[in-house]
């Protein structure tokens, strides 16, 4: 199928959310399935999960394709990755965590530990502090600066040329993309609120929401049906199975699981309506042309995205007004959920396949129509859409 027959699609699908006046309705399934057919014809993705979510509510679970090289197919049961939709999880339960007074969003992280992070060492399941000895500038990171992708670190230490952790602009004045920010949120609540976050996120979202299927460790039940996943070369690789809990992106799920969460996300539940209204409030503009590689210089002010970090979500305003997303990446794994706050209305999509990731904004568009997601910043090779 060629590119103007994909749009040409996705755009008749998008027409099906809207009558004569441009009343929003909801999305008619067979507008979705004809938006998904074409994403995978037009990207080669092998396989696709999307749920949308309406008055806060799941509405539809739907599968396409397959989720291992033999050719079984995918389905709203098969366990996929979350990537850094862990993310998005884990800020919710910190949100929870503030409302409850257990933690100050504005506290430093330091004020958490009973001794000074760099004099923890380089630990393999969770950072190099060691490498900040030196360095005093980790002791004014505070969650919200976490939860902002605000530290000055760079997205991994791994990522740096020299392998080591730095600290590139003083933390608080910038976005920057970072797990190992994330990683030391959840290294200061562990160590100084006696904190279990795999436990915690169970307890809290997965068991009371019936998500039988996720978990941030590997769990023997999902081998019967998980996806493995494609590259950007169509290359298979086999589903990983994370040993260790990871807050900045370790969660196996399954999109029936993950789109009970975004529903309970976008009600608010667990949180007093103000706590809810900080979650998806944006408070650090974003001042780069693109989100990756991180630690990029800022743009010209008609370059930057109408997009601000909020507590580990990034917000938007677009024609439908206030809205907030996420997405999840890594070499086989594309993943996204658009929430707008107006109808409580979300769609999350989980592929298995990298290269599905080019068609997320005609996806996004058939589900949700026009949102005004920032599709250049978050995806910046992408071909216009």
């Amino acid at each position: 199928m060629g590119i103007k027959r994909f749009r040409r699609l996705a755009f008749c699908a998008t027409l099906t959310l809207f009558g004569a006046t441009g009343t929003l309705a909801g999305p008619r399934p067979d507008a979705i399935d004809i938006a998904a057919h074409a994403a995978m014809a037009e990207t080669g993705a092998y396989g696709l999960a999307i749920a949308t979510i309406e008055g806060g509510k799941v509405r539809t679970v739907r599968t396409w394709g397959v989720r291992n090289a033999k050719g079984d197919p995918l389905t709203p049961n098969t366990v996929m990755y979350g990537a850094s939709l862990t993310k998005a999880v884990f800020a919710y339960f910190v949100t929870q965590l503030a409302a409850e007074k257990r933690l100050d969003l504005d506290r430093p992280i330091a004020a958490m530990l009973p001794k000074a992070l760099p004099d923890y060492g380089n630990l393999d399941a969770y950072g190099n502090w060691g490498d900040l000895a030196g360095d005093d500038r980790w002791r004014a990171i505070t969650p919200r600066m976490v939860l902002n992708h605000a530290t000055g670190f760079a997205n991994f230490a791994f990522l740096e040329p020299d392998g080591k952790l730095h600290i590139h602009f003083t933390p608080g004045t910038r976005y920057a993309y970072s797990g190992e920010g994330i990683s030391l949120l959840q290294f200061g609540m562990e160590q100084g609120l006696g904190l279990d976050v795999g436990a915690e996120l169970q307890r809290r979202f997965f068991a009371p929401l019936g998500m039988t299927r996720t978990g941030l460790k590997w769990q023997p039940g999902f081998a019967p049906n998980i996806a493995d996943g494609w590259d950007e070369h169509g290359k298979v690789e086999p589903h990983d199975q994370r040993s260790r809990i990871r807050a900045a992106g370790s969660m196996d799920t399954t999109i029936r699981d993950l789109s009970r969460w975004a529903a309970a996300a976008v009600r608010g539940d667990g949180l007093p309506a103000r706590w809810r209204a900080a979650y998806v409030k944006g408070t650090l503009p974003i001042t780069t042309r693109q989100q990756f590689p991180t630690l990029l210089p800022d743009a010209p002010a008609a370059e930057r995205p109408n997009a601000s970090a909020a507590l580990g979500v990034l917000a938007f305003t677009g024609p439908q007004g206030p809205g907030w997303f996420k997405g999840g990446h890594n070499d086989t794994t594309a993943n996204t959920l658009v929430c707008v706050e107006r109808g409580k209305r979300c769609v999350l999509i989980l592929s298995n396949d990298v290269r599905a990731e080019r068609a997320f904004p005609a996806l996004v568009r058939a589900a949700l129509g026009e949102t005004g997601v920032p599709y250049r910043w978050e995806y910046p090779g992408l071909p216009r859409y």
